[in-house]
């Protein structure tokens, strides 16, 4: 039976704190030391999703646990939340979508989202040795009940640290309020804290560090710097600017309920990347590409309100590359039918002549594509063969333009319907002439040496001790940033 330690816990004091960055970085480290370990997210939010065995997940679970050497699965993320409107999202509960708790009202939905968090917990707690816990947000927002941070902590008896984004400013004043204003219960749970995106020495923090944990009780473990690293974001744009001289420029068009973007996280290794908001966006680029939408017929409505839909008709006209991915390929084509009321009916583009279904059935399911003989202006993709997965509620035909399953094309114009593509280096050589190495294993390497750098590490033994008496793990040291001394917060 596998030996199991106290799961360990990363709570923010604010979104964008560095939670799901800590998490990643601590999967590989203990990966890396020989432990059995996964990673654990109640509930996310999220239109970046990946497809597993048994459904989907958000992005930033499938991320950990690949860097924990794992295969991700729904347990790792049990609910997950995607925006489809500014005041709606589709609810995801084991992988699957639940149409009726996306219809419910948010407060009454609680009672039947914990089983399938408690649950998901418990078996990952019971087949592995660690397991790394993810909050979601703050766990002081006082004005609402908390499920994911209080709840989940209590319930797994978890060793927590508290992570503060020192580059926002204030970071003292966020650790310190965060631990008065929670339960009790998580007050003294909460073990260390982190100070994440420090720029400048370390060493002129202090005293803030020692006051702080005199007057808490938590333990400083560590000042993290604002690392340079390749992992995609959880939410929205994910490209980063890496390009290789004489890359060529592609745009992305950048409607508000775009989805996956994750997906592009390879691309600014081969191409200057440009988002694209208006028509003007669209001059001088070499491929344009609509990626995923959470919700086809909001985000057709934006492309004509900003003049993109008679940009993109003029540039097909000329010969310009289009691809669409996806909700970019459905809108591409002459009709979006939504008889089922899953996200709304529109007309497309015409670009294509596809009609898309919507159906309640979601499809999730990973899948290959082989790029048959094309002409130009993509012969280049000819023969290439790339791995993705679908994630999808529209069922697409086609009249005359199919090229192969799951793409469709006419002249300049191609759409999929698969996401991922734009992750194989073999198709950005193809479309962009560069070929980018794979960076994501590199990544977490990178994040894992942080730790070892920047964290004590022998206080991350001690936290998941099964018995907090027992002595630590030899062969750790504390790192030189947990060695401070004075000046004040800003470096």
């Amino acid at each position: 039976m596998t030996q199991r330690m106290r799961p360990l816990m990363v709570l923010g004091c604010t979104s964008g704190a560095g939670k799901s960055l800590l998490v990643t970085a601590l999967a590989r480290w203990f990966a890396r030391q020989g432990v059995d370990v996964v990673p654990f997210k109640a509930q996310n939010m999220s239109n970046n999703a990946r497809v597993v065995a048994g459904g989907e997940i958000g992005v930033a679970q499938w991320l950990q646990a690949r860097a924990a050497g794992r295969e991700p699965v729904p347990d790792m993320n049990p609910v997950l939340l995607k925006p489809e409107a500014d005041t709606r999202s589709q609810v995801v509960v084991a992988g699957r979508p639940r149409h009726d708790l996306t219809a419910m009202p948010w407060g009454d939905r609680g009672p039947h989202l914990w089983p399938a968090m408690a649950g998901a917990f418990d078996r990952l707690h019971g087949r592995h040795e660690l397991v790394v816990v993810e909050g979601a947000g703050s766990p002081a927002e006082i004005n609402l009940p908390d499920m994911v941070n209080n709840r989940v902590l209590v319930h797994a008896d978890a060793s927590a640290v508290l992570v503060a984004d020192i580059d926002r400013g204030g970071a003292f004043a966020h650790l310190f309020g965060t631990w008065a204003l929670v339960p009790e219960e998580t007050r003294r749970r909460l073990a260390a804290f982190v100070l994440n995106r420090f720029r400048g020495d370390a060493d002129l923090l202090e005293p803030g560090p020692a006051l702080l944990a005199e007057r808490t009780g938590m333990r400083a473990a560590g000042v993290v710097p604002l690392l340079d690293h390749e992992l995609p974001d959880e939410e929205g744009a994910t490209v980063r600017a890496r390009p290789p001289a004489g890359a060529p420029v592609v745009a992305v068009v950048r409607y508000p309920f775009a989805s996956n973007l994750d997906e592009l996280h390879l691309l600014g290794h081969a191409a200057h990347v440009r988002w694209a908001t208006r028509a003007a966006d669209l001059d001088g680029a070499d491929l344009v590409v609509l990626p995923g939408s959470k919700h086809v017929a909001a985000d057709v409505a934006w492309v004509r309100r900003h003049d993109l839909d008679a940009a993109l008709v003029a540039r097909a006209a000329l010969g310009g590359r289009i691809l669409g991915i996806c909700g970019g390929c459905m809108m591409l084509g002459e009709s979006v039918v939504d008889g089922a009321g899953v996200e709304g009916a529109t007309r497309g583009l015409g670009l294509l002549t596809l009609r898309t279904d919507m159906d309640p059935a979601k499809v999730t399911r990973a899948t290959t594509v082989t790029f048959p003989p094309l002409g130009a202006p993509w012969t280049a993709l000819g023969g290439v063969e790339a791995a993705g997965y679908e994630i999808r509620n529209g069922q697409v035909t086609a009249d005359g333009c199919r090229l192969a399953p799951l793409l469709w094309g006419s002249g300049s114009v191609l759409g999929t319907t698969v996401h991922g593509l734009l992750e194989s280096p073999a198709v950005l050589e193809a479309l962009c002439g560069q070929r980018p190495p794979p960076v994501l294993d590199a990544t977490f390497d990178a994040l894992a040496d942080a730790v070892d750098e920047h964290l004590d590490t022998r206080l991350l033994w001690d936290l998941v001790r099964p018995d907090r008496e027992a002595g630590l793990r030899v062969g750790t040291t504390a790192p030189r940033s947990s060695r401070l001394g004075p000046a004040d917060e800003h470096g």
